[in-house]
């Protein structure tokens, strides 16, 4: 195994240029910068292997597909180096950092997502830092997990949501504190560290169809119904506050009850930045529930759609499936005590 650290370059603005349509990913843009920024580190960054994905991507044209042919190179090359940097673009990060921490489970060496606000070649650029920290980071042997790197935090991957779409502090984790602090020091929190379990696996299956949808005042049970179409198999729906939903609109409940009997897994979460889903705690919530909906707890929209797509994907009955949503399996969801 190789002391060195994998760069993966996925696309995002972090190696694109200006084209007359805008900005778009390079194929030539990055690797110079890179190749600069070890020669000049003096050995403070670990020796790098650069591949890049063909053809690069905007994120905003990242499909389930592309979060699967990452994970593939991930694990072709996972004896290989110490460590992993991916490249990629901010609109989609928080979806591949999630889809990672399932699509690899037990795979044991740090997997640093990371990007930019600024293409590298401006001299502004905030990538050139996130760079070099995610580099400092994918050598470390303490952060054993799928990281999502932005700024002066490294967030637990299926933790991350973007927060802000201009600034450079565009991530955050509301509802988990960071895994590491980027200071003087990259202060890394061991205690929530993961510890590894079972041996590294691939979860290469093709993604199943899922769908997410956010309640509003008003909402339509014709959406559920016009969702709820073959060849879906799961949804999840941004709740209201602890989970709630109308409980007064009996279409609305028949309509979630009827995607359940057809084997859809429904799955709510919050569309609050912080809290959790509490079952129980409403008679608006209990109503999704006994309509046949299962909590996801603290989970991002992100993760929730992840994990669901991955774990559908496997072929598990919708019952397991159900079951295993409410399960911690990879960070990604806390139940507190009165969570039952």
């Amino acid at each position: 195994m190789s002391d060195g650290v994998l760069v993966i370059h996925t696309g995002g603005t972090i190696g694109m240029v200006d084209t007359p349509e805008g900005s778009a990913p390079s194929e030539e843009a990055l690797l110079p910068y890179l190749e600069e920024i070890v020669a000049g580190a003096k050995g403070e960054l670990p020796p790098i292997t650069y591949i890049q994905l063909d053809p690069l991507l905007d994120s905003s044209n990242a499909t389930p597909d592309t979060w699967r042919a990452i994970a593939s190179v991930l694990f072709e090359h996972r004896a290989d180096f110490s460590g992993f940097v991916v490249l990629h673009g901010t609109d989609t990060m928080a979806y591949t950092s999630s889809a990672l921490s399932f699509l690899l489970p037990g795979f044991g060496k740090p997997v640093v997502v990371t990007g930019s606000q600024i293409p590298i070649t401006r001299a502004r650029s905030d990538g050139r830092q996130n760079l070099i920290s995610a580099l400092q980071v994918a050598a470390r042997s303490d952060v054993h997990e799928v990281g999502l790197l932005f700024g002066e935090l490294l967030l637990r991957g299926n933790r991350a949501t973007k927060v802000d779409a201009s600034g450079l502090h565009a991530f955050d984790s509301p509802r988990c504190a960071p895994l590491a602090r980027i200071g003087v020091d990259i202060a890394v929190n061991q205690a929530l560290i993961r510890v590894p379990k079972g041996e590294p696996e691939l979860t290469a299956c093709k993604l199943a169809q899922v769908a997410a949808v956010r309640l509003f005042p008003g909402f339509s049970a014709s959406i559920l119904v016009n969702m709820c179409r073959p060849p879906l198999q799961g949804l999840v729906i941004e709740a209201y506050g602890a989970g709630n939903g109308p409980s007064d609109d009996e279409e609305f409940l028949s309509e979630i009850e009827a995607a359940v009997s057809q084997g859809i897994v429904v799955v709510i979460v919050t569309q609050c930045v912080r809290g959790s889903v509490q079952p129980g705690a409403y008679a608006t919530g209990s109503a999704l529930m006994r309509a046949g909906a299962v909590p996801g707890f603290d989970m991002t929209t992100e993760a929730a759609l992840t994990k669901l797509s991955v774990l559908l994907g496997q072929g598990l009955d919708a019952r397991s499936v159900a079951e295993l949503m409410q399960q911690n399996i990879a960070g990604e969801l806390t139940r507190s005590a009165t969570s039952g």
